[in-house]
């Protein structure tokens, strides 16, 4: 259509016009001026969005406006002739770039501009596969890891705003600085979409804060490793998995986030196990332990609302917590028979003589969930029933008794002992609605203010593609 546009434009400006053209310059062998732009590399130094754009410079080449798609009197207007286009319809809203073909623009990037990635390049020999490579270098968690080729980074980068190059911390244990650049990589190797990288990104954040005791959780010979609670709206457009088997395997959400946060501090922070990490068993979780919240009951709190936030909010929660202790219960049939029952088993956190030293997470399956519910308890009511029902003298539960020698000291024999911190029991909801099974996830033995404490973070930024 724009043939005879430019055949105007050529007679009228001359040497003054200059025509890059993305698909083929044959389309105007009459303008001398037509230049061959099919490797995209003009429209994308130009950031060229739609086709055609017209741009005018000035004396010094300076861009002094653009304008997009056709429209009779705005070109007209801009290049001065009053006749353009006569027989031409007034209005085409012209097509998308081809620099904007998907996956284009990081391959665009990588061809006429690397300056976005630092990190240092890793060539492999001819015959090197690149799965081994990765497992040879000690990249992986032992685990197959997805390898970081630049094109592959370029896109899990695109997820977030943020600057590649922004040191959001020292990862510990090395205490390493840490870039975005470096998160995505690793994001990349754990198999991270790009969507779910600001999520990742305040994993990470999460992690640093002192609160958490990331370096001290690495170095315990405990079980321990980061547990990550998601809520709000980027669960759900993520597809992150709150239901059957939330906890277990098959939803990449919640397996490659999880399993990133892991990565970056074994390969940005030097966590490695039988390095730093001296945990005597350490638990499946290590691999990743991430999931969301299911929040389909509005009259049941979520942990992000426990927690200071709004039911609207999209926040990440990391605990320092162990694997997955069962709660079977499908005699119960109200509020209070089903709490003492958990309470019975949350004794167990640790040790069962073990007071006020590990926190833990009631994981509260629907089912039981619909039990609280029908004999019209909150979960605040639930709460403070099992605190009330967790009080413990402390003549129990001391080194000694019972002729178990492990347990409180001595001097608390005359107290009444309570088994959580004021804040360490954590409740929350998730899993599927058929079974009358909950979880407890202990915690770490050294919760509170002398090691990890739960921290929450609001995701920063909400994936482009929402």
């Amino acid at each position: 259509m724009l043939t005879p546009v430019i055949a105007e434009l050529t007679q009228q400006l001359g040497d003054g016009l200059q025509i890059y053209v993305q698909d083929d310059a044959e389309f105007f062998s009459a303008a001398a001026q037509a230049i061959d732009d099919s490797n995209l590399e003009y429209s994308y130094r130009a950031s060229i969005e739609i086709v055609p754009t017209l741009i005018k410079f000035g004396a010094d080449q300076t861009e002094q406006d653009r304008i997009y798609g056709w429209d009779k009197d705005q070109w007209r207007k801009f290049t001065g002739a009053d006749k353009l286009g006569e027989k031409l319809a007034d209005f085409r809203p012209g097509c998308g770039s081809k620099t904007f073909d998907p996956g284009m623009q990081e391959k665009l990037t990588l061809k006429f501009d690397r300056s976005k990635l630092k990190a240092r390049a890793i060539e492999l020999a001819e015959q090197e596969d690149d799965i081994e490579a990765c497992f040879e270098r000690g990249w992986s968690d032992g685990l197959p890891v997805v390898p970081p080729t630049p094109l592959r980074v370029l896109r899990v980068l695109g997820g977030t705003q943020r600057p590649a190059d922004e040191v959001i911390g020292k990862i510990p244990p090395d205490y390493a600085p840490c870039t975005i650049e470096k998160l995505a990589i690793n994001a990349v190797m754990a198999g991270c979409k790009p969507e779910y990288f600001p999520l990742v990104i305040s994993a990470v954040e999460a992690a640093l804060e002192d609160d958490f005791c990331m370096h001290g959780l690495l170095c315990t010979t405990y079980f321990s490793s980061p547990v990550v609670i998601v809520n709000g709206a980027v669960a759900r457009a993520l597809g992150m998995n709150s239901g059957v088997n939330a906890l277990g395997q098959g939803n990449r959400a919640n397996a490659t986030i999880g399993r990133a946060l892991q990565l970056i501090i074994r390969n940005v922070g030097g966590g490695i196990p039988g390095g730093i990490d001296r945990a005597t068993l350490g638990n499946p979780g290590k691999y990743t332990y991430c999931f969301a919240e299911d929040e389909s009951d509005e009259q049941w709190t979520t942990l992000a609302q426990d927690r200071g936030f709004t039911r609207n909010d999209s926040v990440v929660s990391l605990f320092a917590g162990d694997g997955l202790q069962p709660v079977m219960d499908q005699q119960s049939r109200t509020a209070e028979s089903l709490m003492r029952s958990m309470a019975a088993s949350l004794r167990s956190v640790a040790h069962t003589k073990i007071f006020g030293l590990a926190d833990a997470i009631l994981v509260v399956c629907p089912e039981h969930r619909r039990v609280f519910h029908d004999c019209g308890w909150s979960k605040q009511q639930l709460r403070e029933a099992l605190y009330d029902q967790l009080k413990t003298p402390g003549s129990s539960i001391v080194r000694g008794a019972d002729d178990i020698s492990e347990g409180m000291p001595q001097h608390l024999a005359e107290k009444t002992l309570g088994k959580f911190r004021a804040d360490g029991l954590h409740i929350i909801s998730a899993g599927g609605k058929a079974g009358m099974f909950s979880a407890i996830i202990g915690g770490w033995v050294a919760s509170g203010e002398r090691g990890s404490q739960m921290v929450s973070r609001k995701i920063d930024q909400t994936p482009q593609n929402i």
